[in-house]
């Protein structure tokens, strides 16, 4: 099955790619199809925006379409950055550590807790829909450490290290979009089980 991934962020794009491909699916990027589509993300929940995405990509590709939205919930912040974790600076991942940072100055270790939020959603061109969710507790540090990732794993630490610390497969394994993909796969392997 030939599936388009509703995202521009490559990193995104790698994780989906790196789940799904194995499975035996065909993982194609927006990019790929010739699409160049920038969608307002005005959805109050990761899975409201998650719809708004893949309801879009799969209206102009007419191919089934998955979008997740995920973001950061960090408890000292009420939620905070929340479905505004991407442009929580406006100014892309860099500054948005650096605000987070800002934002937690003085705040103890133990009340730096929060979780990654993952809202998958996938619309097929028949109007059928599969969704799933996936959370990882974390803490967050007190300084960047570790390249791998993007956005904030930097600054998520999950054990004694940052998910900027961790491989690919380790994240995969214990991340928000590893378990929410890991649902969503069973969802739709139930699904595809229907249809023959």
């Amino acid at each position: 099955m030939k599936i388009v991934i509703a995202t521009g962020n490559a990193g995104k794009l790698r994780e989906f790619r790196r789940i799904l491909e194995p499975m035996g699916f065909e993982v194609v990027s927006m990019k790929e199809l010739g699409l160049t589509l920038d969608v307002e993300e005005t959805g109050v929940t990761f899975a409201e925006n998650a719809r708004i995405k893949a309801e879009s990509v799969c209206r102009l590709s007419s191919l089934p379409a998955i979008a997740d939205d995920s973001g950061l919930c960090v408890d000292a912040l009420g939620g905070g950055p929340g479905v505004y974790s991407a442009r929580y600076s406006g100014m892309g991942d860099d500054a948005n550590n650096e605000k987070l940072l800002r934002e937690l100055q003085g705040v103890p270790y133990e009340k730096r807790t929060g979780r990654y939020a993952c809202a998958i959603c996938c619309l097929f061109p028949n109007g059928d829909e599969l969704t799933a969710e996936g959370y990882c507790e974390g803490v967050i540090g007190f300084e960047l450490s570790g390249n791998h990732g993007f956005g904030y794993d930097p600054l998520f630490y999950v054990g004694e290290r940052s998910f900027g610390q961790y491989g690919d497969e380790e994240k995969d394994a214990i991340s928000h979009r590893g378990k929410a993909l890991r649902e969503f796969v069973e969802k739709l392997k139930e699904y595809q089980a229907q249809k023959a």
